[in-house]
């Protein structure tokens, strides 16, 4: 009787939606809350989640197989596939986060892009940002969560460690495969990669 009832609340939701312009592929396959609030020239593709306390606003997209829960998202913002933003989120207009990305109590700046296989938590990213692939915030040491701030502008190489608490400055720059755990100044180019050895002519011992 109670899973009817909540099969009875879906259509009702996914009928609401679909008169109000929501374009979905297969509607089925969508969850919605009573909360949900939808703005216009919306596309949920099919295996989309979207729990408690969510607001999409115009022109957005969300790509398949995404969860979304406690989330404000502006105009003009992609999501997914495969994206998972959790409460206290907010993606400004014109940012994209895109799949295997991870998000929790963080604000995106406009226009920043968080492509592919990232983690980012209690962080307040700028405008025009790119996070590159497999960055992760070091936010919890254990004891207690910890902030990162990236001001507008910063250029974060793929594979990169942001040791929070931390700031990284206007227009600087993280070198692929860094770990970072000091402020970097605007402007600036920060690396921690070690040198790369090469033996020649190396054999393998038998």
């Amino acid at each position: 009787m109670k899973q009817k009832k909540l099969i009875n609340i879906q259509l009702k939701l996914r009928n609401k939606f679909l008169k109000k312009g929501v374009k979905m592929i297969a509607p089925d396959t969508v969850f919605f809350s009573k909360n949900t609030k939808i703005g216009k020239n919306v596309t949920i593709e099919p295996y989309v989640v979207i729990a408690d306390n969510v607001s999409v606003g115009d022109n957005v997209k969300i790509l398949s197989f995404s969860h979304l829960e406690g989330v404000k998202i502006e105009n003009n913002v992609n999501v997914g596939p495969y994206a998972r933003l959790r409460p206290g989120t907010v993606l400004k207009s014109g940012s994209k986060i895109g799949n295997f990305v991870e998000i929790k109590k963080s604000i995106v700046g406009n226009s920043s892009k968080i492509n592919h296989l990232s983690y980012v938590g209690d962080t307040k990213i700028g405008k025009k940002v790119n996070i590159g692939a497999g960055t992760i915030t070091c936010n919890y040491d254990g004891i207690k969560k910890n902030n990162t701030i990236i001001d507008d502008g910063v250029f974060i190489g793929s594979n990169s460690s942001l040791v929070a608490p931390i700031k990284l400055e206007k227009k600087s720059i993280i070198g692929a495969g860094s770990v970072i755990t000091k402020k970097v100044s605007k402007n600036s180019l920060a690396l921690t990669r070690a040198d790369q050895i090469e033996k020649k002519n190396y054999k393998r011992k038998k």
